[in-house]
């Protein structure tokens, strides 16, 4: 394995990454007595066959590719089924970027919330899910709040229409965000008092502007910040670029190195130029900010700290050496990037 196969690796995912972007997919968990199957998965809406759904379940397929997901993953259980456990189990191994479950019931939204926090934090997953009044104060977590949504002459609930953020920001290209996206299908929503603090307080809401209905502000959950989870991480864009960015690191470091590279420093230094070379990319297509340094490196407070764990004295190692002594088959990565996100506020002040 040499440096310049990892660089191909990378700086095609670079390349490709906006237009990755737009090739999200949806999970959705329904309840429907038709079919006798578990899983059916759709890479365009023609490959449905309507006889294997209630109309209304199919409805809610259909609202899902409105937003031009890439695929969309139905997991189906029986009506009377009283919890979501055998799909999530299949879900578990499946690679997918937003789960919504339409027919949801407000008891259950918590367990799905406390799943996708597990199979983020724990399991090292990029899932995330929209769901309903679901105050999960989580990047992972869309808490979607928007009721009385009309269309035509139905109404839906706010879980029903899940589906359809869920197939919407699943589509969306990294060249835009979800706030202000229009739904042109809407005819009215309940409208929400004070839009301003919902979206303080974590919710992804549908306004209405005298025109048109479409979404107020592309926020997840999150509402409490901390030195590690800052402002930036309640964007769900800067999430899903976050999520990108690991993925990819993730997936190439599995692939090139683990079992074949020997844990040498000379190595680790290799490694570590091919994900800056990813990162300039990045900042070339306009994802990371090109005025920022956006550099990954050893992290030597923790490659210190494992040394002094096994009762090795480091008082006399400076930074570089500590970085050239690699530690058993461990590497310590920190990186400092700046995800751009899109223009949304504007403060102009005009003097005359």
């Amino acid at each position: 394995m040499g440096l310049p196969e990892i660089n191909i690796e990378f700086k095609g995912k670079a390349v490709t990454a906006v237009q990755r972007s737009q090739l999200g997919i949806v999970a959705l968990i329904l309840k429907d007595d038709v079919g006798n199957f578990d899983t059916k998965i759709y890479k365009g809406i023609e490959e449905i066959e309507a006889s294997d759904w209630t109309p209304e379940v199919l409805d809610y397929i259909h609202k899902t590719f409105k937003g031009t997901p890439s695929k969309v993953i139905c997991e189906r259980l029986a009506s009377d089924v009283t919890d979501y456990n055998e799909a999530l189990k299949r879900l578990n191994n499946k690679r997918f970027n937003y789960l919504a479950i339409p027919q949801i019931d407000g008891k259950d939204t918590s367990l799905i919330s406390t799943w996708i926090k597990t199979k983020r934090e724990n399991n090292k997953k990029t899932f995330k899910a929209v769901l309903p009044n679901e105050q999960a104060d989580h990047e992972g977590v869309i808490n979607f709040t928007t009721s009385g949504i009309k269309v035509g002459e139905n109404e839906y609930t706010t879980a029903e229409y899940t589906a359809r953020i869920a197939g919407i920001l699943a589509g969306l290209p990294f060249t835009r965000s979800s706030t202000y996206y229009e739904l042109n299908e809407i005819d009215s929503i309940t409208e929400i008092d004070d839009p301003d603090a919902a979206v303080d307080n974590g919710e992804l809401i549908l306004i209405n502007d005298g025109e048109k209905i479409k979404i107020g502000r592309g926020v997840n959950s999150l509402t409490s910040t901390t030195t590690s989870k800052t402002e930036d991480f309640k964007s769900i864009r800067v999430v899903e670029v976050m999520d990108l960015i690991k993925d990819d690191i993730r997936t190439t470091y599995n692939d090139h190195y683990v079992g074949k590279v020997n844990n040498i420093y000379d190595n680790q230094v290799l490694f570590f130029r091919s994900i800056n070379a990813y990162f300039t990319d990045l900042s070339g297509n306009e994802l990371l900010d090109p005025n920022f340094a956006n550099k990954a490196d050893i992290n030597v407070n923790a490659q210190r700290l494992a040394w002094e764990g096994i009762g090795t004295d480091t008082s006399s190692w400076d930074d570089q050496k500590v970085k050239e002594r690699s530690f058993k088959k461990n590497v310590f990565a920190a990186a400092n990037i700046k995800i751009v996100d899109t223009m949304e506020d504007l403060d102009f002040d005009i003097a005359i």
